[in-house]
Parts: structure tokens; sequence; C-alpha cells
């Protein structure tokens, strides 16, 4: 029976993670890192993720690999993992991590930006797992997904009565849809061994949003726990769904939310 550290061990994969520089991405390749992955990190622009690929590699012995990689675009994708795959050995997980949306009311928000939300939201999703699935068929590997507790649930409109920054509901659908997707793509791709996930994060503020007392406060009264999450509140569910100590789990989408969407 395999012990515990070696069903968490990474040594020998390779993660491509998009979006990996930023808030939650960070905490998701120093997690993936720690347990000896090679980590590639794609961002629109190279340099976005460069410092942090060189933190990885100082502190966690582990080849990392920052990349430009435009998620809304197949072939940039496409380049992006063919570069990780031939300078890193292959591709073994791909988590889908990046969002840049525009932050809008329902009577606001334009035609345009709603088709933008969608596509950076819920299509790059798609797009990232059509280009990776030669790789991830060779290993077998695994998809993560970062979808929202917004995609199970509205957003209570009276957290945003004064506060210009509401949630659009491009987003509410576009994350809800990867929820579906992840489902759809555990049972189509469970043939090729391939295990597919998503998580949903809760309250995970901004710095802007963290100096919005008023809003934190919110935010906070709405969680079971009585506080908003911190990135390191992913590493460990990470760590079980990117590893074989998450062998047996796939098709689910599990809230890490405070037990905000619970009650």
């Amino acid at each position: 029976m395999r012990s515990l550290r070696d069903l968490h061990s990474l040594a020998g994969r390779t993660a491509f993670i998009t979006g990996g520089a930023g808030y939650l991405g960070t905490a998701m390749c120093e997690a993936l890192a720690e347990l000896g992955a090679k980590v590639a990190i794609a961002e629109l622009a190279a340099d976005t993720g460069a410092e942090l690929a060189v933190r990885l590699q100082r502190d966690y012995g582990v080849q990392a690999l920052s990349l430009a990689c435009n998620v809304r675009q197949p072939e940039s994708l496409r380049a992006a993992l063919l570069r990780t795959a031939t300078e890193l050995g292959g591709v073994d997980i791909l988590i889908n991590n990046a969002y840049a949306g525009n932050k809008n009311r329902f009577e606001t928000i334009t035609y345009e930006e709603w088709q933008a939300n969608l596509e950076i939201g819920l299509s790059s999703v798609f797009y990232a797992c059509r280009e990776a699935l030669d790789y991830l068929k060779a290993r077998p590997g695994v998809v993560l997904n970062i979808a929202s507790m917004y995609g199970m649930v509205a957003p209570d409109y009276k957290l945003y009565e004064g506060n210009e920054h509401a949630v659009p509901g491009s987003y509410n659908a576009a994350k809800g849809g990867v929820i579906q997707l992840t489902r759809y793509m555990a049972s189509f791709l469970a043939p090729h061994g391939i295990r597919v996930n998503a998580i949903s994060p809760g309250p995970f503020p901004h710095a802007w949003q963290q100096m919005d007392e008023v809003f934190h406060r919110r935010l906070r009264d709405k969680t079971m726990l009585g506080r908003v999450g911190e990135p390191d509140d992913l590493k460990g569910l990470v760590a079980l769904l990117c590893s074989d100590a998450g062998k047996y789990i796939t098709g689910q989408n599990l809230a890490v939310d405070g037990g905000w969407t619970a009650w």
C-alpha cells in the first residue's frame, strides 16, 4: 500500500496553469512545486510570471517556466503547451485558472463585455482542454478547472449596494458552464484515464476589496467561518485533486467557501 507522502508526490510531473502568477494562481503554483512538479506559468505576457518562476526554482528546486499565452486564442494555447512539453517533458496537469472579466451590472454591461467575459471564463477552458488533450492522453493526466461559488448560487444583491464592483451575470453564466463542462469532460475522458474536477472558491477578495471595510465585512458575515478566504486555503485541495491522493475523484466540483453555499 502506498504511503500518503508517496500519493501526494508530483515528482516527475509537469503542470500547466493559466493565470498562474495571479492572486490565487500563485498559491496553486507553490503547492504544485512543493510537491515536486515542474510548473509552466501561462500569462498574457511572459514577464508577468518570470519572477514567480525564479522563486519556484529557488525555493522548491523544480524547473519552472514563464510563458506568454492568450487563452482566448487556441493557437496561442497550442504554442504554449508545445513549448511546455518540449522544455519540461510533457503535460500531466492542466489547471484552467485564468480570468479577467469586466465588473458591471446587469443593466449596464454591454453586449461586447458579455461576449468577452464568456469567452475568457468558459470558452478558454474548452480551448485549453482540447489543445492539451493529446498530452493528457499520453500520461494519462489531470484537469482542474477553477470555477466559483457564483457558478453554484446567485450573488446576494444586497452585498453590492453602494459598491460599483458588482459581479456581472456573465461571470455566473461562465462559471456555471465551467462546472457542467467539468462533469461532461470527466465522463467522456474517463476512457482515457483522465480525471477532471473543479474547485469553486468562495470570497477571496483582492486588495481593492480588502480596503472597502463595509464590503469586506459583508463578505465575512456571509460565511459560516466568519472570514474571507486566503490563497493558501486552496493549496490542500489542489494537492489532493492533482495528485494520486485523489486518484478516485473525478467529475466533482468542490467548494472552498467557508460554508457560504451550505446555508
